[in-house]
């Protein structure tokens, strides 16, 4: 599953791929959407979903471009509107993701900084929190000296392909991914192919 998919025609180095050996879905009008996420000394900033798409889940600070703004622009805004902080954000990454039965595809620039200014706030939409980037204990062993530490990444309550491309953030390598999903019974998102891919340096 290495072959670069449609929509992603840049000089990709496949790193990471999944899913059922079926069909990319058609593409679809492309929405735009941002991403951020703060990375510093080993643990990473992400948000607990409070309300809204995504309800449940934990990712970085983001939400629509509006027309009147860049892409850079929505990511700073969102970033102080749901965490209350600013940060000097840089662009890494590209994800579109696709829906089986969606109107649009949702094209998320992807940011990152290692610094920030202010205190991580909760809002009404988004509740800030630190975690480890480091694995957890085998066997969740842990040791006296381990109970002080940060949470390791809850992989079970983010989106599922997260886990191929958030471990490069620390890095700053810049990538660009696809992820097609369906939608079961219940209106919950079900991966259905994804690749992710290394630009060259």
């Amino acid at each position: 599953m290495s072959d670069i998919p449609p929509e992603l025609d840049e000089n990709l180095h496949h790193f990471a791929s999944g899913g059922k050996d079926v069909e990319w879905l058609p593409p679809l009008p492309i929405k735009y959407y941002t991403v951020a996420h703060i990375v510093q000394n080993n643990k990473i900033l992400l948000g607990y979903k409070k309300r809204g798409f995504g309800q449940g889940k934990y990712n970085g600070f983001g939400g629509k471009v509006e027309p009147n703004e860049t892409s850079l622009e929505a990511a700073m805004r969102e970033l102080e509107e749901e965490a209350g902080i600013r940060a000097p954000l840089k662009h890494v990454g590209v994800l579109l993701f696709i829906v089986s039965g969606a109107e649009k595809t949702f094209h998320i620039d992807i940011y990152y900084a290692s610094e920030f200014e202010g205190t991580p706030t909760e809002s009404d939409e988004m509740r800030p929190e630190w975690f480890s980037l480091s694995p957890p204990p085998p066997n969740n062993a842990m040791t006296a000296e381990d109970t002080n530490q940060l949470p390791p990444i809850p992989w079970d309550k983010m989106w599922d392909t997260d886990q191929c491309w958030i471990p490069l953030l620390p890095q700053g390598r810049a990538f660009r991914g696809r992820a097609d999903f369906d939608k079961d019974e219940n209106g919950s998102f079900v991966p259905r192919r994804w690749w992710y891919g290394l630009l060259d340096e």
